[in-house]
Parts: C-alpha cells; sequence; structure tokens
C-alpha cells in the first residue's frame, strides 16, 4: 500500500463509464426480467459495490466517500452506465468509480443472461478525475 499520510486531503472526483451491449428485445425488457428490475438492482449494485472497493481491491486505500451516484442510460441495443464518486481524502477514488460501473455492469448480464447470451460487457473505462 502506498503511503499517502504526508499528502493534505483535498476534494476529489472520479467519474468512470461501462456499457453493456445487447439484444434491441432486452434492451426493452430490462425492468421486466425473471429476476426482476435490471436497472434499479445493477444502480444500487454499483453504489454499494463504490463502497467496499477497499475489500475487493487488494492494496487500495478504503476512503470516505461522500457521494456516490450510479446512472444507467438504455439505448435501442446496449445500456451506457455512469459511475460517480467523490470524497474528501488524501487519494483519489477511480478505484471506486471504476467498481461501481463494473459491478453495475456484471449485475445487468446476471440479471439479462437467462434471456440473452449475446451480451458483452464493454468499454469500462476513467472518464474523468479531478483534485481541487
Amino acid at each position: 500500500m502506498v503511503d499517502v499520510g504526508g499528502k493534505p486531503a483535498s476534494r476529489r472526483r472520479a467519474v468512470a463509464a461501462a456499457e453493456v451491449r445487447m439484444s434491441s428485445d432486452t434492451a426493452r425488457r430490462l425492468r421486466d426480467l425473471p429476476k426482476g428490475d435490471a436497472l434499479t438492482t445493477a444502480q444500487v449494485a454499483g453504489i454499494m459495490a463504490a463502497k467496499r472497493t477497499a475489500e475487493l481491491i487488494p492494496l487500495c486505500h478504503p476512503l470516505p466517500l461522500t457521494n456516490v451516484e450510479v446512472s444507467l442510460d438504455v439505448a435501442e441495443s446496449s445500456i451506457r452506465i455512469t459511475a460517480v464518486a467523490e470524497t474528501t481524502a488524501q487519494t483519489g477514488v477511480e478505484m471506486e468509480a471504476l467498481t461501481a460501473a463494473t459491478v453495475a455492469a456484471l449485475t445487468v448480464y446476471d440479471m439479462a443472461k437467462a434471456i440473452d447470451a449475446s451480451m458483452v460487457i464493454a468499454e469500462v473505462r476513467l472518464v474523468e478525475k479531478t483534485n481541487q
């Protein structure tokens, strides 16, 4: 683990994104799947994952998150997931945002896999990070 004890705490924000590609029929059915509403479940799963990032990623600092937002925008044959994580701390929140986006994507995949075996999780990436 990197020693960040000598760094001053500052306001930090990170935005990550992921995409789940699927059939258009699957995209239309995401709120009414056999397992339930994939969009709401994925949103909650992403938020919960951000809060547990330090438990999942070795050597990742546990951070006091001040805000986590996960949004899912459905297109004709995909979902774009955006995750925002914020803190006031000595290190950044990129891993928390990336974890939130990834777990939200995995949740959609898990909930819809019974009706669409062709889904693909793609383009998980850090979109932005700021340190004020």
